[in-house]
């Protein structure tokens, strides 16, 4: 077993390479069709983050308008028992 694994393990450095070669400076992956469209770009994250940031401001702007109506509110109580 552990013979097998050694070889396939030879196998695997083989297929890899060891990396030295020339290289290309073309994409050998991109597709030669020009029928296709391009893809549209992905602006839902984008989109998405926009919205929670909104979101977040306007949960905090209504934390601190409560919080300044509560201290309002203590204010006054404190002057009516004076």
């Amino acid at each position: 077993m552990k013979k097998l694994l050694f070889v396939l393990a030879i196998g695997a450095f083989a297929a890899c390479g060891s990396g030295s070669g020339s290289s290309s400076s073309t994409d050998s992956t991109k597709a030669a069709d020009s029928t296709m469209a391009a893809p549209a770009p992905d602006t839902t994250g984008a989109a998405q983050r926009a919205a929670d940031s909104v979101k977040a401001k306007m949960v905090a702007d209504s934390i601190a308008a409560k919080a300044a109506a509560d201290s309002a509110k203590a204010a006054k109580s404190a002057k009516k028992k004076k």
